[in-house]
């Protein structure tokens, strides 16, 4: 979260969490001085329920939680989208729609911060693909993973709207191919 943090640091445009799991970007948010109003969607009814419990607990200012099947669209929202660890468990179609609604959802002054596991062929890419499988089985995830974007078709999704992007592999520790993109309009765009 360290680095989703950075890229909406100076924005105060609110934000929409999609597939915001138990909240932790919210709590995570809290620790900066100036968070954003911030809404967390998520299709998993009892995370959600989860998120609210905690936000409660932690007194969390300005943060809502929802159940929201991704495949039927966003919630109006105008500001800051974060999509983290999501794109690969949807179609590809899906993404694109996603990704529209999310562009879509932009202000001046607001990011596009994504979190996603990109498909380069490579032994990262299998061992995402393991891991992804091994969260759906044991039943942390409700889907299975389904299409993993390249950077090549990510980008030139972002370019084709006329954002500016940045892509930043977090190949740390874990074996693992998850990339941090940020987007957003040229200064004036929107």
């Amino acid at each position: 979260y360290p680095l989703a943090i950075d890229a909406l640091r100076g924005s105060d445009a609110p934000l929409l969490d999609v597939g915001c799991g138990l909240g932790l970007l919210a709590h995570a948010l809290r620790e900066q001085a100036d968070t954003p109003a911030y809404r967390g969607v998520e299709i998993d009814a009892g995370k959600v329920v989860g998120a609210r419990r905690a936000a409660e607990r932690a007194q969390l200012r300005d943060a809502v939680f929802e159940c929201c099947d991704l495949g039927g669209g966003l919630p109006p929202h105008r500001g800051s989208v974060a999509i983290l660890d999501v794109l690969q468990y949807l179609s590809a179609d899906t993404q694109q729609r996603l990704l529209a609604s999310a562009i879509a959802m932009l202000v001046p002054g607001a990011r596009l911060v994504l979190r996603a596991a990109l498909d380069d062929g490579g032994a990262r890419s299998r061992a995402t693909r393991f891991t992804d499988w091994i969260g759906h089985l044991s039943g942390w995830m409700q889907t299975r993973p389904d299409s993993y974007p390249d950077a090549g078709t990510l980008r030139a999704t972002l370019d084709a709207a006329g954002l500016r992007t940045t892509f930043t592999p977090l190949q740390g520790a874990m074996p693992l191919n998850h990339w941090l993109v940020v987007a957003e309009h040229d200064a004036g765009q929107a």
